[in-house]
């Protein structure tokens, strides 16, 4: 139960909402690691709360998607599984693809402000892929994917892709061992933001498509090749 020391106690009473932020961060950022079990009336003695504010934090993530909750064993942190990495990225493919199209449809000055956003987060990356730190160039990710859908204004848009991009970025942590493109990042999310400035619609599409599949690529791979050394330790 280590990973419950990077909670802090809230002051006052903590609300479900608080809670549950807290712990997605932890998560998302492999503090809790996948398959690792939550406890309750640990979590809940850990931040000085009642059960209930804890319970109903727990069921928020499990209705995301981050926990899973087994009969009579427990609350769990996902063990994301190829297919999972697939299903997210999929997903993660039409939800801006539609984005990309709506931006489109909305007229310069939209594009345009979101460019202006897109611009920053991409400056930042620069920045943290020259010192390596994968921590921020995760958050950095999804930052960028995040502001690029939220640029639409569409509300319902937005919300869906909130749960996706935790999920996703405990899928972009798993990479940090052994990511075979941290040089292409910055050079990939700027082609994204290049095709959106210039309105090439037909070229975004296809370069969107490319990028999610990319990840789905490197990804599963990675776990591939984790399966396959534990199997040759295990008979050795």
């Amino acid at each position: 139960m280590a990973a419950f020391e990077g909670l802090f106690a809230l002051e006052g009473r903590p609300t479900a909402q608080l809670i549950a932020d807290q712990l997605r961060e932890q998560i998302v950022q492999g503090i809790f690691r996948p398959g690792e079990q939550i406890n309750e009336s640990v979590l809940a003695s850990q931040l000085h709360s009642s059960r209930g504010p804890v319970r109903e934090a727990l069921q928020r993530l499990s209705q995301e998607g981050l926990l899973v909750s087994h009969r009579n064993r427990g609350v769990f942190v996902l063990e994301l599984s190829n297919e999972d990495i697939k299903e997210i990225y999929a997903v993660r493919e039409a939800v801006e693809t539609t984005a990309a199209e709506a931006l489109l449809a909305a007229g310069e000055e939209r594009v345009k402000d979101t460019c202006q956003i897109l611009t920053g987060i991409i400056e930042d990356m620069a920045k943290q892929v020259a010192v390596s730190d994968w921590q921020a160039i995760a958050r950095l990710d999804m930052q960028f994917h995040t502001a690029f859908v939220s640029g639409t204004g569409n509300t319902r848009l937005i919300r869906i892709y909130e749960t996706l991009a935790a999920e996703s970025r405990m899928c972009i942590l798993n990479l940090e061992v052994a990511y075979p493109r941290i040089d292409a990042l910055v050079e990939e999310h700027q082609k994204l933001l290049d095709l959106l400035a210039a309105g090439n619609k037909a070229g975004l599409l296809k370069a969107i498509k490319r990028h999610m599949q990319t990840a789905v690529d490197d990804l599963t791979a990675q776990r591939d090749d984790k399966r396959e050394t534990v199997k040759k330790t295990s008979r050795a």
